[in-house]
């Protein structure tokens, strides 16, 4: 009798499951065991494929979602790309509103995907009517057969990850994770993690992070919206200038902020070093862990878990272009010296 062929029926089947992988090297002065939880393993690329799959199938579920229907949503980039690959396999219509603040590889992705995109600018308030929130209510309204996602507002976001990166980092650390660093944009991921491993362990540490310009820090600190902290900034997917209900603030301890420039120089940083090509925000989650630990928060013992949300590819022309670099005032003449030249054989 032959053996059936073992193949996936498509890439959905591969959402999830992403492995943990130690790191060394980046993390080689600091106090502790560090462990990246490397979501560019799944089939998008982010971890953004967990909570497009887990939202599009509840609404299919409910009856929301049916046959030829058009699924709308704002976005940064990976959301969109996730539910562009979700809406290909399922058969739906995928109209995105991106933030101007993404970059050209994840909209040239998004259109590759057979996605619409709508680009919006970024720098603008959450009720101005070009803002990429604003832009897709209005494309929910105009379009008949359609839902919004709405990610930033959507319980499911939180679900998402309390069903399945929780518990997966849960039984990958055996138990022994003490702390979870995570970067918080509409907080889904962090918020539905940490929902999950405090309930196996209350003792758990969770460690938002936050970018100079956004308001979530001080917001989980005073519970007051202070637009006086909204400024532009260039990391992608971290930050906010509204309040996510999304971001279950009470299952996080504490935040730190980053900076555009330190992050994009530690991403650069894992990729030479650990042989890990990352995002922009993952360069913003291990510069966190470094502040950190500055600040004492870990000891010999810690067994510390950090979310790699996406895939350095998203940005060839950010944080690994030298000229964008140059551009931002962000020289690195480390990782510069540090790449391989090109040569031109003539």
């Amino acid at each position: 009798m032959k053996e059936e062929i073992k193949a996936y029926d498509n890439v959905l089947a591969l959402i999830g499951n992403t492995p943990l992988l130690k790191l060394s090297k980046v993390t080689s002065n600091l106090e502790g065991n560090f462990y990246a939880k490397v979501e560019a393993f799944n089939p998008g690329h982010s971890a953004k494929d967990r909570i497009a799959l887990y939202i599009i199938e509840e609404a299919e579920r409910r009856g929301i979602l049916k046959p030829g229907d058009t699924i709308i949503e704002t976005t940064s980039g990976n959301t969109g790309f996730s539910i562009a690959m979700v809406s290909i396999i399922k058969g739906y219509e995928c109209i995105l509103a991106v933030s101007s603040k993404s970059s050209k590889d994840k909209i040239d992705m998004l259109r590759a995907m057979g996605a619409k995109v709508y680009l919006c600018p970024a720098h603008v308030s959450a009720d101005d009517e070009r803002s990429y929130y604003s832009v897709a209510k209005r494309l929910h309204e105009e379009t008949k057969g359609s839902i919004y996602i709405n990610q930033y507002f959507n319980e499911l976001n939180i679900e998402a990850h309390y069903k399945t990166t929780g518990p997966e980092i849960w039984e990958q650390t055996n138990g022994k994770i003490t702390h979870l660093v995570a970067c918080s944009g509409t907080g889904g991921t962090i918020s539905g993690t940490a929902k999950f491993l405090k309930e196996m362990n209350p003792d758990i540490k969770v460690l938002g992070v936050d970018a100079y310009g956004s308001i979530l820090k001080k917001y989980h600190e005073t519970r007051e919206f202070d637009s006086n902290e909204i400024y532009p900034y260039r990391i992608e997917g971290l930050g906010k200038n509204l309040i996510p209900t999304a971001t279950d603030f009470d299952a996080i301890d504490k935040f730190m902020k980053v900076s555009d420039e330190e992050s994009a120089h530690t991403a650069r940083e894992i990729s030479r070093v650990e042989g890990l090509f990352v995002g922009y925000t993952s360069g913003a989650a291990l510069q966190a862990v470094r502040q950190y630990a500055e600040e004492g928060e870990f000891t010999k013992d810690s067994n510390v878990v950090i979310i790699f949300p996406d895939h350095g590819s998203r940005y060839m022309s950010k944080v690994y272009s030298d000229e964008w670099m140059n551009d931002q005032g962000f020289f690195d003449s480390v990782n510069i010296e540090a790449n391989q030249k090109v040569e031109v054989i003539k």
